[in-house]
């Protein structure tokens, strides 16, 4: 019996057990949770990003959101693709020049109506770097994860 079991796993993965599919390429903690627990809702609500609530959780596309408040919470998931942070959130600089890089969730730019976040950490601010070049970075960041094409 348990060679019978054996060989239908071999034959029949088991699924459920890994991230969406999409989710390999987010930028999460251990805990699937996406921009470091800040509350996606509150960049385009708020003068500044908020930290979301440990008790206030959504999880959509394999990731986990926290949010400040019960209506923050109710708009995300009334339109989740609206607020979820572009490029799995990761550095929008870095997605424009083809890799990935970590996020500081306190910086960041909303561009087309979408949430891009940036590295900022020690002595390098990859947002004015952005703001330079953002007529190429855009397309190639729009491209580069389009395509899945950049180094992880």
């Amino acid at each position: 019996m348990k060679a019978l079991l054996f060989s239908l796993f071999l034959f029949f993965p088991v699924t459920g057990f890994s991230q969406s599919s999409e989710a390999e390429y987010f930028n999460l903690d251990k805990d699937n949770l996406a921009i470091k627990g800040y509350d996606p809702v509150s960049y385009f609500v708020n003068d500044e990003p908020l930290e979301g609530q440990k008790t206030l959780t959504y999880s959509y596309n394999g990731a986990t959101y926290r949010f400040t408040t019960q209506a923050n919470l109710d708009t995300f998931k009334a339109d989740p693709v609206k607020y979820e942070p572009a490029y799995g959130g990761w550095c929008a600089y870095a997605m424009g020049k083809g890799y990935t890089a970590d996020i500081n969730p306190k910086t960041y730019k909303i561009v087309d109506g979408k949430l891009l976040l940036f590295y900022n950490k020690l002595f390098t601010n990859t947002l004015p770097k952005w703001n330079k070049d953002e007529a190429n970075l855009y397309p190639a960041a729009e491209k580069n994860w389009a395509d899945k094409s950049f180094d992880r």
